[in-house]
């Protein structure tokens, strides 16, 4: 498997994103090796926070967050999924598969990283992939804050906002990281936070698996990864676990998700499930601070 690396000159001085970058080897599943990028902030004893991010954004997304999870005494890990961010990008459309990605972030941050004692905070893809991950490995997770995500299984009408996201994705002729995230905000980002977004995509070549994610999604019943989501969910039914809910109210793309969430999975009973105001679908970006403020008293009520 052919994969590109983003010189590291382009994440000099990045506004906001003062933190060092880790790495880990991990297996491509085609004989060769992929390098993974992840921050690992706050005290090593720490309880674990895994922030994983979705398309097309990367690690930057939780520059808000990660400083007040580390105050509050908390090990932050936040990796780049593999084509995005720091981590190496395979160079063809079709190396990018759902199920690769999740083996990929599992082989990272379970093998790799040997990670436990979780609490996974998951947006967008990075709960298509964390989710998966926590039903692999239940065992390793104590809690789940979920964040305008959600576990497709493509039995549902996907709706509007997501096929007219899709078609775009796969019809544009440049595709604008920069310009996409901040769309999906309900606030205007800086040229240069814009331009933070764009600093892993030197050009199109390092785009297919942006370009890839959107066509992952299952959208039909009898898609490729319908079937292992199907299996995901049968064990995300038995999980007993603390599971929050904390959704924007401005996010048409899973708007009503969380109630699918909340009504399945048993560890979201009883819990205090909030809708985050004035919050688009990159709810980093909008109250970044105010999502770190839930899950910092979701982990104080759990611990």
């Amino acid at each position: 498997m052919q994969h590109l690396r983003t010189p590291d000159e382009r994440f000099a001085n990045l506004p906001g994103f003062d933190f060092a970058p880790h790495y880990v080897e991990i297996d491509d599943g085609d004989g060769g090796t992929l390098r993974v990028h992840y921050l690992d902030e706050g005290p090593s004893d720490g309880a674990v926070v895994l922030c994983l991010h979705g398309e097309p954004s990367w690690c930057y997304l939780y520059r808000h967050m990660i400083p007040p999870l580390v105050a509050a005494g908390h090990r932050v890990i936040a990796p780049d999924l593999v084509g995005f961010g720091r981590s190496d990008k395979p160079s063809m459309r079709g190396d990018y598969t759902y199920a690769l990605h999740v083996e990929w972030m599992g082989a990272a941050l379970f093998g790799a990283l040997d990670l436990d004692g979780i609490t996974l905070v998951c947006q967008d893809w990075g709960g298509l992939i964390g989710l998966r991950l926590v039903a692999e490995e239940p065992e390793r997770f104590v809690g789940v804050v979920a964040a305008n995500t959600f576990l497709p299984t493509g039995d549902r009408d996907p709706g509007d906002a997501f096929r007219a996201w899709r078609d775009f994705s796969q019809n544009v002729e440049t595709f604008p990281t920069g310009f996409i995230v901040n769309s999906g905000c309900t606030t205007d980002l800086t040229p240069e936070v814009m331009a933070a977004y764009d600093a892993p995509f030197p050009d199109e070549a390092y785009k297919e698996g942006a370009r890839q994610f959107p066509t992952l999604v299952p959208a039909t019943p009898d898609d490729p990864a319908s079937d292992d989501n199907r299996g995901a969910w049968e064990v995300l039914r038995r999980f007993n676990r603390p599971f929050l809910c904390a959704f924007g109210d401005s996010d048409p793309i899973t708007a009503g998700a969380d109630r699918v969430l909340r009504a399945e999975i048993p560890g979201a009973g009883g819990q205090a499930h909030v809708t985050i105001e004035g919050a688009g679908h990159f709810i980093q970006e909008d109250r970044g601070a105010e999502l770190a403020a839930v899950v910092i008293a979701f982990m104080a009520r759990e611990s």
